[in-house]
């Protein structure tokens, strides 16, 4: 007996859901490192990034600074990524990115 695969429906149904391409901003305040935040972004949430920008300094082992970051996600995995980083106390920025295109 074939059974369905549950983890197949729900990437089915992840897929047809609207993505939007956002700008966000994260201020580090030296309560998160910076290799952690990238790391819960991709590992734990899921969600493919690129740094646009990073001006950040360690001292004494406390990341401080801002990081500019490229998403492409689903307005529900940004909820998550956002109670994340509200919850760690980690002031963020987002703007929507628009981009023209011609045909």
């Amino acid at each position: 007996m074939i059974t369905p695969n549950p983890g197949l429906q729900v990437l089915q149904n992840t897929l047809s859901l609207p993505r939007k391409e956002l700008i966000l901003e994260i201020e580090l305040n030296g309560k998160i490192k910076f290799e952690h935040v990238m790391h819960a972004i991709y590992q734990q949430f899921g969600i493919c990034h690129k740094v646009l920008s990073a001006n950040v300094e360690y001292v004494n082992g406390r990341s401080f600074g801002t990081v500019q970051l490229y998403l492409n996600v689903c307005p529900a995995d940004f909820e998550q990524l956002e109670y994340y980083l509200n919850k760690n106390k980690l002031l963020n920025t987002t703007v929507e990115y628009t981009c023209r295109k011609y045909f």
